[in-house]
């Protein structure tokens, strides 16, 4: 059982029921190697998948640059953020559903040895090979917007609770207080 006191602190991913994750995490770095050196910006195309949940969008994969700022204290994986938002910009799963958010990633990734030509091809084609990366660029927007959206919530929420506030805590203005660690675009290819 997770005390709520704990969450304030900082639990550790195996203390979220996450403890797969971290197995699949050890055994990917045992088979490719340490992930140190991989450069921030990495991305991957998977074909959407209804089924499975993966319509189409991008799964980001943000670090807040201050990591003293865990806004509301909602973020199990602080000072990192997950946050999956539609081709429409609307959020699919926010940053509070991490293990959601990690259940649709390895739901697209886990198996996949290499590029899905499928789907790589197109999207290569409809981004002139990463060059025009507009559309992606104004998700991410839409990305943040939503967690600066949650943490307002959250202080307001905060300022009417009657214990402390959150409102006076750190404040995210927008793109320049996070850095894109890697996103997951998740194609459809009939749809661009």
């Amino acid at each position: 059982v997770i005390e709520m006191e704990d969450l304030k602190t900082g639990v550790s991913i195996t203390d979220l029921g996450l403890n797969d994750f971290r197995m699949d995490l050890l055994a990917y770095v045992k088979e490719t190697g340490d992930l140190a050196n991989v450069p921030n910006g990495m991305h991957s195309v998977v074909p959407a998948d209804v089924e499975k949940g993966l319509h189409p969008g991008v799964i980001f994969t943000l670090r807040n640059l201050d990591s003293n700022v865990n806004i509301g204290g909602h973020n199990r994986l602080h000072p990192y953020y997950l946050v999956y938002v539609s081709n429409t910009g609307d959020v699919v799963v926010d940053h509070t559903e991490v293990k959601r958010l990690l259940d649709l990633a390895r739901a697209a990734c886990k198996g996949r040895k290499k590029h899905v030509e499928e789907v790589c091809k197109p999207f290569n084609d409809a981004t002139d090979d990463g060059r025009d990366m507009k559309f992606y660029s104004d998700l991410l927007d839409a990305a943040i917007g939503s967690i600066i959206d949650r943490k307002e919530e959250s202080d307001m929420d905060s300022l009417f609770s009657g214990g402390p506030t959150t409102a006076l805590e750190g404040e995210i203005k927008g793109l320049d207080d996070f850095e894109l660690i890697a996103f997951l675009v998740i194609y459809d290819p009939q749809q661009g």
